[in-house]
């Protein structure tokens, strides 16, 4: 099996069990804020679903595009620049959203307000040479 099936694999099933526990999921993201991001492949045009780890700071909702801090970014981040709207499902509420990638002094004035609330953010950030994306998704 090849590490991207893996990955859809692993995804599939993180997404059947927030669907299943009202946006609630166990593992290595239990008590972690979790939503699952529609976005539009870029190359594709085909729908796609990411269970992603997100942070709520001042009533507005980030996604950060560490992908572990491996050297490129996820596919994901591809979708949302090239097709920046997307729908969002939380807990058992779902919308309509606008994703918009930080411009670089912005992520960088933020990326400390988000290392603050999950450390991991520093330990991505210090394995990789790219500066890891922030995305504000933005209800439609």
């Amino acid at each position: 099996m090849t590490e991207i099936s893996n990955i859809k694999d692993f995804n599939a099933g993180i997404v059947d069990e927030f669907r299943a526990n009202g946006g609630k999921v166990g593992g290595p993201f239990e008590g972690g804020n979790l939503l699952l991001l529609h976005t539009t492949g870029a190359k594709s045009g085909q729908p796609r679903v990411s269970p992603l780890a997100y942070l709520r700071l001042e009533d507005r909702i980030y996604i950060v595009g560490s992908y572990a801090g491996s050297d490129k970014d996820p596919a994901w981040a591809h979708n949302l620049r090239a097709n920046p709207k997307v729908h969002v499902e939380i807990g058992t509420t779902d919308y309509d959203a606008t994703a918009r990638e930080l411009p670089h002094h912005e992520r960088d004035e933020l990326y400390p307000k988000l290392v603050e609330y999950a450390p991991v953010f520093a330990e991505y950030q210090a394995k990789t040479s790219r500066v890891i994306p922030v995305f504000e998704l933005a209800r439609a």
